[in-house]
């Protein structure tokens, strides 16, 4: 059974892998709760507050500069009067280009933009400190607060660690400011990059050539001015001995039998979803009873008013394996796979990193075989390609291709986890 509700700006819908289960034991349900953002109205599209952050240094002479900032002028271009702008650079330091102002004199934003020049060493941490700074010189709970970051190479100076990059990453979510990443070329970190995102519930993009950037901007400006609600915070409490076990792909805290999740910000048409594993008590058949309330408390970009929306998570007892089987929610199922097979190739990057090929490859094969299996039982594409995409990923483990085929398994691996967009 299937529970949709739905507040001004989302659609809460609620499922169960298997909403009818076997009676008299102790069994694992899967719960898949999917938030929706409901289209826009144009004059509802909440003012930004953006930092662009781009690196400059001597790697990125060239094309690479030279495409950056067509990036960068492209999404000054899309800016509206009221919406806010500063531009960082960094090498060997963080200097701001453009201190945070409305994008009222367009030229002179476009003409600071072509002024950069590239050279010295890489800081990357001042220049995502020095972007929070600005933002908050003009931080506003009605505006879409976001750094963009572009980097093509290693953090080597100053902190440079994914574990401190994490950290400065979870700070600023918890000031409601989300940082996305895109890693230009070969040679920069993306454990680094993607813990910066993910910890601050961002977007990650890996741009293998320079030619790429303006795809990605261009995505993730079509992002920014479709959100619809920040500050959404996911709650998931389980019922009379119903026990939260894990979640997948999210970082969430459980404690006892509540799952709190954290997302900062929600877009139109496009769904985010928290999935998670519960321990059900063993309960008589022909029974039905709530297995957990889910609650989520968000604010409403275009009211700027905190609104909740709720549900109840109902199931029933059968002592029929075979309606249980009929009643199996395909969807939620297909969720769970694609997080278990994603959770299976981030164990094949571990095993890689240690030089450990052969059962590197031999897991993504199993996977693959597995993933096909699966998709055929549940007549899913989705299933299809990534089981392709695990084949493609055990081919290039060799030392030639593993530096390229990393950073396309860290990227995919980051959007089934968060289902980005893009």
């Amino acid at each position: 059974m299937s529970i949709t509700t739905q507040a001004d700006q989302i659609a809460l819908k609620a499922d169960l892998s298997t909403p009818i289960m076997l009676a008299e034991k102790k069994q694992s349900v899967y719960l898949r709760v999917g938030l929706t953002g409901l289209l826009l109205k144009e004059q509802k599209i909440a003012p930004i507050n953006v930092a662009l952050v781009i690196d400059k240094s001597g790697s990125m002479g060239g094309e690479k500069i030279r495409r950056a900032k067509d990036a960068a002028i492209m999404a000054v271009e899309r800016l509206r009067k009221d919406d806010i702008i500063s531009i960082i650079t960094y090498d060997h330091h963080a200097d701001v280009l453009l201190p945070a102002t409305k994008a009222i004199d367009k030229n002179q934003i476009i003409t600071a933009i072509n002024n950069i020049r590239v050279g010295g060493s890489t800081t990357l941490y001042a220049g995502v400190e020095t972007a929070a700074k600005e933002i908050r010189k003009c931080y506003d709970r009605k505006r879409i607060n976001r750094i963009i970051l572009v980097s093509d190479g290693l953090a080597n100076v100053g902190p440079n660690t994914p574990t401190e990059l994490g950290a400065l990453g979870a700070s600023l979510r918890e000031e409601n400011i989300t940082v996305t990443t895109i890693g230009l070329g070969l040679d920069y970190n993306e454990d680094l990059m993607s813990n910066l995102s993910e910890t601050s519930d961002g977007n990650h993009a890996f741009a293998e050539q320079a030619t790429d950037l303006i795809q990605f901007f261009e995505q993730e400006f079509s992002d920014i001015f479709s959100v619809v609600a920040q500050e959404v915070n996911v709650t998931i409490i389980g019922v009379d001995g119903t026990r939260p076990i894990r979640v997948f792909g999210r970082q969430a805290e459980i404690n006892n039998s509540q799952v709190s999740i954290k997302l900062n910000q929600l877009y139109a048409k496009q769904e985010k979803y928290v999935l998670l594993e519960l321990e059900v008590p063993a309960t008589p058949a022909n029974q039905k009873r709530v297995l957990a309330g889910v609650a989520v408390i968000y604010r409403n970009l275009g009211s700027d008013i905190r609104e909740r929306l709720s549900s109840l998570i109902s199931i029933s007892f059968t002592n029929s394996l075979q309606q249980v089987k009929k009643n199996t929610n395909k969807d939620v199922m297909i969720a769970v796979l694609e997080q278990q097979a994603i959770a299976t190739t981030e164990l094949a990057v571990e095993l890689r990193d240690k030089g450990k090929i052969a059962e590197a490859q031999q897991i993504l094969i199993n996977n693959a075989r597995i993933l096909k299996e699966e998709a055929a039982k549940y007549q899913s594409q989705k299933l299809q390609n990534l089981g392709i995409s695990n084949k493609i990923n055990a081919e290039n483990l060799d030392e030639q291709n593993w530096n390229r085929q990393r950073k396309f398994m860290i990227r995919e691996q980051y959007r089934y986890k968060t289902q980005q967009k893009y």
